[in-house]
């Protein structure tokens, strides 16, 4: 079962999380791999995933997370890396294969704040992405 699946497999309340970080990048091919899958979550999806695993504060970056299936999916009611308003981001979210994933152009600002080799790499393949495509993971 791939990470996406799993995490529709949880069934959590589509208007209270969105899919951030690498995973809109993955479900769309613009990136190969990933190594999680990163959640934000408010409400209903919050308490739900903390009935899934254990909570786990992040001293480094001062967030709670619950961590499924050896890490590949991440839960968090904020992102620790900018200033992101994490409502918007799941207000505006676009559904992709019954997921909601966070628009491209946060991702894309994320990743130009966090400024790391791997979002640097992310950002090219961004570039070189034919944004006419509507090439998504079926899987």
């Amino acid at each position: 079962m791939s990470d996406f699946e799993r995490l529709k497999a949880l069934d959590l309340p589509a208007a209270h999380f969105a899919v951030f970080g690498s995973g809109p990048l993955l479900v769309r091919r613009i990136i190969d791999d990933a190594n999680d899958i990163d959640v934000i979550c408010r409400g209903a999806a919050w308490e739900k995933v903390q009935t899934l695993g254990p909570t786990e504060y992040l001293d480094e970056y001062d967030v709670t997370i619950v961590s499924l299936d050896d890490g590949r999916l991440t839960f968090g009611t904020r992102w620790a890396i900018g200033d992101f308003d994490i409502d918007e981001l799941i207000d505006t979210a676009e559904i992709i294969d019954g997921l909601p994933f966070v628009r491209l152009e946060h991702v894309v600002a994320y990743k130009e704040f966090a400024n790391r080799d791997k979002d640097r790499a992310h950002i090219a393949a961004w570039r070189a992405y034919d944004h006419s495509s509507s090439q998504t993971l079926t899987k």
